[in-house]
């Protein structure tokens, strides 16, 4: 099912999507250290990393709701795309909270905000995997006829369907 958005070619959503991941998951890691060490100016990194995962989330989420919305209903994948998103919902609250919780004491947060933080990485684990899901398993916003030799994006040319090649070769791949 192709992204009826696109960036380049590419759907938005799986472009923007690397940043608030990796910008939260990298604040539980500084959150951890500084836990470990005392340290109190990595929790000031993760109070803006988390500022920074945060922000970009809500830039992502249009676009994966646009995605959702064009997905057939009564399909799995319309109901494991609408576990993605609210679960996603989910982690953007618990980061949030975790967010507004350290506003009064950034170097030192206390247990609360750490709590929601490390939830909040738990179930944006399982939220990431349903997204891979959709693409993997699913075929969401990937263009119809994609295969091995389709052309650039960036051609101009839509991608064709592979011509069928007979029996499937086995060890194609050692």
């Amino acid at each position: 099912m192709e992204s009826r958005s696109k960036i380049l070619g590419h759907p938005p959503h799986m472009l923007l999507v690397a940043f608030p991941i990796g910008l939260l998951a990298t604040s539980v890691i500084f959150d951890t250290i500084a836990l470990a060490k005392g340290d109190p100016t990595m929790a000031t990194v993760a109070y803006w990393l988390i500022a920074a995962g945060a922000i970009g989330a809500l830039v992502a989420a249009p676009f994966g709701f646009f995605d959702w919305l064009s997905i057939p209903a009564g399909t799995r994948a319309k109901a494991v795309g609408a576990a993605h998103g609210i679960g996603n919902v989910i982690v953007l609250l618990l980061f949030a909270a975790s967010w507004w919780l350290r506003r009064g004491n950034v170097p030192d947060p206390g247990n609360a905000a750490h709590v929601l933080s490390y939830a909040g990485l738990a179930l944006a684990l399982a939220t990431s995997w349903l997204g891979g899901e959709l693409v993997v398993r699913m075929g969401v916003g990937i263009d119809d006829g994609a295969g091995l030799d389709a052309p650039s994006t960036l051609s101009g040319h839509a991608a064709k369907a592979e011509p069928a090649l007979g029996p499937v070769r086995t060890d194609r791949h050692r």
